[in-house]
């Protein structure tokens, strides 16, 4: 195995070279959690923030950096909780991890865990931490579909990953139709 060459290393991303390929390494985490939080009126929540890679107001699920807070000992499920409760102010009852991918596997290393999140209950606001501003998004699982669909014919921003995460709940006993 060939040893890495870092071409730079940021605060937050490195840019590695191994075998002639570049790829993006997170220098400040050890990985992602996404969050599939389900209410239990059947609403899934998601969350819009302002993103700067694409300069624009993106609807994604709410997820965050494992180990981002200089705890590289961090758990999936510890980082579940406190993003789920900070970005939407909620807390969990109940986790599951569903699943464990590369979050693009040719341009980075870092890989993302599928948390379902349920048995919640509301603690504040949500909204992020001083740096963020997150409107948190309530919407039916009922009408899930329709709402996408006006989003993007608005022209809005959408993760792809909502799409996952609906497949997920489509399989999980959590869904609701």
């Amino acid at each position: 195995m060939s040893q890495d060459i870092t071409h730079h290393a940021g605060r937050y991303l490195s840019l590695l070279e191994r075998d002639g390929w570049e790829f993006v390494s997170r220098s400040n985490a050890t990985s992602v959690v996404m969050l599939m939080a389900v209410t239990d009126d059947a609403e899934i929540l998601l969350v819009k923030q302002y993103r700067k890679p694409v300069n624009a107001p993106v609807i994604e699920l709410p997820a965050g950096l494992v180990g981002d807070l200089g705890n590289p000992e961090e758990t999936i499920f510890d980082a579940a909780h406190r993003e789920l409760e900070e970005e939407t102010g909620y807390a969990a009852g109940h986790l599951e991890l569903l699943m464990t991918c590369p979050s693009s596997a040719g341009m980075s290393d870092e890989s993302v865990s599928f948390v379902l999140a349920t048995d919640l209950h509301a603690t504040g606001p949500g909204g992020g931490d001083d740096s963020e501003s997150i409107e948190v998004l309530r919407v039916p699982l009922g009408q899930v579909d329709d709402w996408l669909a006006r989003q993007l014919e608005a022209g809005r921003l959408l993760d792809a990953r909502i799409y996952t995460a609906l497949y997920w709940l489509q399989k999980s006993s959590h869904h609701a139709s």
